[in-house]
């Protein structure tokens, strides 16, 4: 199945959009696994095993995984995710030509780490994005409008056309939608652009970052970011993620030293999520 059938069925299987981002950061692990064979995978199974009933997707940032040990750890990630059932949307951002960019794009195949989707930055254009978007059944986010306060640098910038950068992003996004694999990165903290955006692409599923520390608007994302899905095998039903990273899994940081306080209050604010998007749906 491609990459969004996918993930409309597991969205309908479990009653939920959330997108859990698995950020370890080194210096927020609990005790119990901070001194473990591959720490940062011991950290993820414990958030995954407490959270993936309320998970659509996991979305593990590639920067948290930079050093030694830290590929495998996401390698073992992927493939504990996929053991319960769960899509696996990798945070890259990648963007690049020729050679390097096919091989950033291996990133998704099976003998590599077999992740089912990946952000992408389209600033070198579509040719820096072919190697991705020739993936029929991988899903490939475009960053469109990012959620922190510098986006508005470049990404506000008004063209001569009149429109802002990131409305012609998110034009152009559609357009290289040939394969129906393509989704947008947009940002939960400003409701009109965010309202704007699902104007202009009205089929694109969003991936919609900011919801949780970064205080973005819950009812906006489900509202502006869900669409209902007509793929070939899970027609009609909804497809899109809202995501939290640190309001979840590090719920627990003041419990550092009890391991089951700690991984039981990730699961609850993936459960209190889930329900608080529903009510939207």
């Amino acid at each position: 199945m491609r990459f969004f059938d996918r993930l409309a069925e597991r969205i309908d299987a479990v009653d939920s959009v959330v997108s859990v981002g698995l950020d370890p950061d080194p210096d927020r692990l609990p005790e119990s696994v901070a001194d473990a064979d591959l720490p940062r995978f011991q950290f993820n199974r414990r958030i995954i095993d407490a959270t993936h009933e309320h998970a659509a997707c996991y979305k593990p940032n590639a920067a948290f995984y930079e050093g030694p040990d830290g590929w495998a750890a996401l390698e073992e990630t992927i493939a504990y995710a996929h053991g319960k059932g769960v899509p696996v949307l990798l945070d890259a951002k990648r963007g690049d030509i020729g050679n390097t960019a096919r091989q950033y794009a291996s990133a998704l195949d099976p003998d590599g780490l077999d992740a089912d989707a990946i952000t992408v930055n389209p600033y070198l254009g579509r040719d820096s994005l072919e190697p991705f978007l020739q993936r029929e059944d991988n899903g490939v986010f475009v960053l469109g409008r990012t959620s922190n306060p510098g986006g508005a640098d470049l990404q506000d910038l008004e063209l001569a056309t009149g429109e802002p950068l990131y409305e012609r992003v998110a034009a152009l996004a559609d357009l290289w939608n040939d394969n129906d694999n393509v989704g947008l990165v947009v940002g939960a903290t400003n409701l009109d652009e965010l309202q704007s955006i699902r104007e202009a692409v009205p089929d694109l599923p969003f991936l919609v970052p900011g919801v949780g520390a970064q205080g973005g608007d819950a009812e906006a994302a489900v509202e502006h970011g869900l669409v209902e899905w007509d793929g070939p095998e899970a027609s009609g039903l909804d497809v899109g993620l809202v995501n939290s990273s640190r309001g979840i899994i590090f719920a627990g940081e003041e419990a550092r030293g009890d391991a089951d306080a700690y991984f039981g209050a990730a699961g609850q604010a993936a459960r209190q999520l889930a329900a608080r998007l529903e009510q939207f749906r």
